[in-house]
């Protein structure tokens, strides 16, 4: 282990906030930040590595250090609102206890009584099931399984909503729901990539697999402010966007160590040996399982099923690198947006293995006809998204024609001839994500009304 690696993290986090260009704030924004003496923030106090309170009272973990770093970019001061459960959080911050909650997804029933800033943190969900449990491939084709989600999170709220097929058994918080699928007494869970990682290094999740994941259940984790305070969410919105890959990717490595114990008793020295050549052998094992899992974890963490190409969470990630990118060397992107005309009809007709067969071409056709450069990626149902980047709207537009000829003029298999309607939208300063998004379904929208298969650009 490099030392020296571990004790220069101060430094090197000092270096690169020295490097972080000067935070453009309104008037009114500085003059709440010169006014204002403390935020006060509640937090999940036992979700680790993420974040939980220490035996001191202190607040530790990934979302600590980036909200910290947020705040020391704006120059707020934040102090921590002590609880003991995350519902205990979500109370006292619905009564306006506490100004922000630190490293939250958004949702619906969050939205009525919180804002969001831009993501702090982007980490894939996984579902956790016992070894003998067969993979995963839709969560949807399951019938009639138990699945344990602490209470009160965003996976519970989704899961309740859209997979009725599952039966869902509450928890107080992420390890119990975990142990009650060693105990065999639920037949599954969901955990963050990176909560499930340090699980299975810290608690020895021997009998526990990695059985699929749930794309449309990935984390997008960010600061939640009381709607009450929309001063205080621009400013810390602009302290998020500051953050780099390298801030978060150096934070995250942080708090997933590989520990090493030293000093023993030297009477006991002919023990720790068999010990250790014991624990050598076993860890090799483990350490090879684990990286299959993960090989094999970050190939389904990217990857559409059906098509094999990008998926929706790898597009949203391609999609908030490129805005910082265009942010920091102003250059030129574009996205393309794509919907398959009358794709319902095609199911409805000809059946969903043939539409299925469709989105598969399709998906092969967007990559032989795209440029090197480009990010394709399935955007969701018969919705593709290309990201063009040092692209603007000119070249946007060139590219989607000669994508819609190419999906034109090619002969499908069941159902012959097929047409897209495109829409695109160029990067404007100032942009989130959602904002080009939008542009772009506005425009594939107005291709759809002027007839289909054309190019609109808004």
């Amino acid at each position: 282990m490099c030392i020296t690696c571990l004790t220069g993290l101060p430094s090197v986090a000092r270096a690169l906030d020295s490097a972080v260009p000067a935070i453009d704030f309104s008037a009114e924004e500085r003059a709440y930040i010169d006014q204002k003496r403390a935020i006060t923030m509640c937090v999940d106090p036992d979700w680790e590595p993420f974040e939980r309170i220490d035996e001191n009272g202190q607040h530790e973990g990934i979302a600590a250090d980036l909200v910290q770093r947020v705040a020391q970019r704006t120059g707020l001061k934040i102090e921590l609102l002590p609880t003991r459960t995350w519902d205990e959080s979500i109370t006292a911050s619905k009564a306006g206890r506490c100004q922000i909650m630190s490293f939250l997804n958004k949702t619906p029933a969050r939205d009525q009584w919180l804002s969001f800033t831009d993501p702090i943190f982007l980490d894939p969900n996984i579902i956790i099931a016992r070894e003998e449990h067969p993979y995963i491939g839709d969560i949807r084709g399951l019938s009639n399984e138990s699945i344990a989600l602490p209470r009160g999170t965003m996976v519970e709220e989704h899961v309740r909503r859209d997979y009725p097929n599952l039966r869902i058994i509450l928890t107080n918080n992420e390890p119990e729901a975990v142990a009650l699928v060693s105990e065999r007494k639920a037949d599954l869970t969901v955990r963050s990539l990176i909560v499930a990682a340090y699980a299975i290094r810290k608690e020895g999740l021997f009998n526990l697999k990695i059985a699929g994941q749930v794309p449309e259940l990935s984390n997008q984790l960010r600061i939640g402010i009381i709607s009450s305070e929309p001063v205080l969410r621009d400013i810390l919105d602009k302290g998020v966007k500051t953050l780099t890959a390298q801030d978060r990717e150096m934070i995250a490595n942080r708090h997933v160590p590989i520990t090493i114990q030293q000093g023993f008793d030297y009477g006991l020295l002919w023990k720790l040996v068999i010990a250790t050549l014991i624990a050598a052998l076993f860890a090799g094992y483990w350490m090879r399982k684990l990286s299959l899992l993960n090989r094999e974890l970050e190939r389904l963490s990217v990857t559409d099923k059906l098509t094999g190409i990008f998926n929706r969470l790898k597009i949203d990630e391609v999609l908030e690198s490129e805005i910082q990118r265009s942010q920091r060397y102003v250059h030129p992107f574009s996205i393309i947006l794509l919907d398959i005309d009358h794709f319902k009809r095609v199911n409805d007709t000809h059946g969903h293995q043939a539409g299925d067969r469709i989105l598969v071409e399709i998906a092969a056709l967007l990559q032989t006809s795209s440029r090197e450069t480009d990010i394709v990626g399935r955007w969701g149902g018969e919705e593709f998204m290309i990201i063009c980047p040092h692209t603007d709207e000119s070249g946007a537009r060139s590219l989607a024609e000669n994508l819609r000829k190419a999906i034109e003029g090619h002969d499908f298999t069941t159902i012959g001839r097929q047409s897209a309607s495109f829409g695109i939208a160029t990067y404007r300063t100032g942009d989130h994500p959602n904002d080009l998004v939008a542009r772009a379904d506005r425009a594939l929208y107005s291709a759809k009304n002027a007839g289909r298969n054309r190019v609109v650009g808004e």
